[in-house]
């Protein structure tokens, strides 16, 4: 463990708070074009909704995959913090491409491209600033996962409001904005991070033994990949054909206002912010009475939460009769939702980074983002059945997803418990 990790604030080590914050403005910043980019492309440039979403789904597929090859660059060539600052620095060209309509194509491939060297080597550094048997690693994550959120929380409130309000370029140069500022905060706070491991390229014979020695870490981490591409399928839709139906389906007035769509989308990292310390309570206290859930385990739980709350979308659409739905329902599907996500994505993540080889953090977290990659462009595609199932039997199938990848998980727990 380097000497920075012995500096802390609040109980963690420093460089946590500035991999948090670096993370969380680029978060504002994704989030933001996310919100709007659905609404944009079916109000502003007349796309079919189901074009829309296979755009959607194609995009965020790609900026999850591009991560493969820019976690193994930076293993290799780059060292993680030189990927952070060149990933960093093409996204915010690309958020603020996005300003430009006839650019729209060329921004999101900017945008993606950034992603992929920004993406897996951020995370990746969080490992390093622990020692193995340091108890605050396993929580880390969640931590960490709360500052993504405090961007995804803000991204909807400033970006959405000035797209939906103002004009849609207002919203996409926000995010660029945000962009731009944690790329700041992270050359700020380059003393507080952990330091780059040697990058070399092993000699053929001892890669070979690597490999062999590592192949069934591998085997068991591509089946948690697929049961989270299942997941991501049902997931992803928050992003794309939920707002759909929030526009259309749900009754959005309160007291003489009406809502906007987009400040309902600030709901799931307000409740991640909200409810984090209260499950970290939680958890700790099952760890010091000896019934901690294994990764796997607690991701499963995660998965069949999510799945009741689809169900609960679908009895409401089921018995509102194509009315419009209260509000208040869509807030008791995102407290739902939001405690099921709570108990698989970070765990994911950190389960990826604690079973990653030697010198190659960054290159298996992003094999995590490929799942993403993988998962995203499922959305996009059980997506497209949106205007063509009732929502009660759209929203049945995401649940038959999410217990589907909770049936995989469950399955993988005891192999995952047995490795050394």
């Amino acid at each position: 463990m380097s000497a920075v990790a012995d500096k802390t604030w609040f109980g963690q080590p420093r460089g946590l708070t500035i991999l948090f914050l670096t993370q969380m403005w680029e978060l504002f910043s994704y989030y933001g074009m996310r919100t709007l980019l659905v609404y944009y492309m079916t109000k502003q440039l007349l796309f079919a909704q189901d074009k829309a979403s296979f755009i959607y789904g194609t995009y965020t597929a790609m900026a999850y995959f591009t991560p493969i090859l820019g976690g193994a660059i930076a293993d290799r060539w780059l060292g993680k913090r030189n990927a952070v600052v060149i990933g960093g620095s093409i996204m915010a060209i690309g958020h603020f491409v996005m300003a430009f309509e006839p650019m729209f194509y060329v921004a999101l491939a900017t945008i993606a491209l950034g992603n992929g060297l920004f993406l897996p080597s951020l995370p990746s550094q969080i490992n390093d600033l622990y020692a193995a048997d340091d108890p605050r690693r396993g929580r880390a994550y969640n931590v960490y996962y709360v500052g993504l959120n405090v961007g995804g929380l803000l991204a909807p409130l400033v970006c959405g409001t000035l797209g939906e309000l103002y004009g849609w370029h207002y919203g996409f140069g926000a995010a660029g904005v945000g962009m731009f500022l944690g790329l700041v905060i992270y050359l700020a706070g380059r003393r507080y991070l952990p330091p780059e491991p040697p990058r070399f390229v092993q000699p053929v014979a001892a890669a070979r033994d690597a490999r062999r020695g590592n192949r069934r870490v591998w085997w068991l981490l591509l089946g948690v990949g697929i049961a989270a591409t299942i997941f991501r399928g049902a997931y992803e839709q928050i992003g794309n054909t939920l707002p759909l139906w929030i526009d259309t389906g749900v009754d959005r007035t309160w007291l003489g206002f009406t809502i906007p769509m987009t400040w309902f989308q600030s709901l799931n990292p307000l409740l991640v912010i909200s409810m984090t310390p209260l499950l970290l309570m939680l958890w700790r206290r099952r760890a010091d009475a000896g019934r901690e859930s294994s990764p796997a385990m607690r991701m499963a739980i995660g998965a069949l939460v999510v799945a009741a709350a689809y169900v609960l979308l679908a009895a409401v659409t089921a018995v509102s009769g194509g009315a419009r739905v209260d509000w208040a329902w869509l807030v008791v599907f995102f407290v739902i939702l939001t405690f099921g996500e709570l108990y698989i994505l970070p765990t994911g993540l950190g389960l990826f980074a604690k079973l990653a080889p030697p010198r190659l953090g960054a290159t298996t977290v992003a094999s995590w983002f490929l799942a993403i990659f993988s998962g995203s462009l499922l959305a996009g595609l059980v997506g497209t059945l949106w205007s063509k199932a009732g929502h009660p039997a759209f929203f049945l199938l995401l649940a038959a997803l999410a217990v589907a990848a909770a049936a995989l998980l469950w399955r993988l727990d005891r192999p995952i418990r047995a490795l050394p």
